[in-house]
């Protein structure tokens, strides 16, 4: 790409390398390590011709989501999206060249107010996961 003086990175971020992901570390770590490394090529690379996008999902009607035979319960679940709906927001995001590629036109939302009061974000962030853990554990 740096020798033709262009290229296009589409990196598969997810909604948690903005916001996290509850109950994996792992996810969440790799996740925001993902938009690191995009940022850093943009930054390093942008203005030889290399451009970044970022794809940002939050809950996605995949087994990854739903569980091989559809079942899996996930918070998720309520406000996911079709795989197709996924794949044309990025058609339209590659097309005008954003970074960031939302899906979910709420996560704009909530990387906002993550922003603008971190402590408040985290407060909301543990109600969020202890609501998770509730629910997890009235199933059992």
């Amino acid at each position: 790409m740096l020798e033709r003086g262009e290229g296009y990175l589409l990196q598969v971020v997810s909604a948690a390398g903005l916001q996290t992901q509850i109950g994996s570390v792992s996810y969440a770590v790799t996740r925001h390590a993902a938009l690191a490394l995009a940022e850093w090529i943009a930054m390093e690379y942008g203005d030889a011709g290399i451009k970044v996008s970022c794809v940002c999902p939050r809950g996605v009607r995949t087994r990854m989501l739903l569980g091989e035979d559809g079942g899996r319960d996930s918070f998720l679940k309520a406000g996911s999206i079709d795989p197709e709906d996924v794949a044309q927001s990025v058609m339209d995001g590659l097309r005008s060249e954003r970074f960031l590629i939302l899906p979910h036109p709420e996560v704009a939302a909530y990387f906002q107010r993550k922003a603008s009061d971190y402590d408040r974000w985290l407060r909301g962030m543990r109600r969020l996961k202890k609501q998770v853990d509730d629910a997890k554990s009235k199933k059992t």
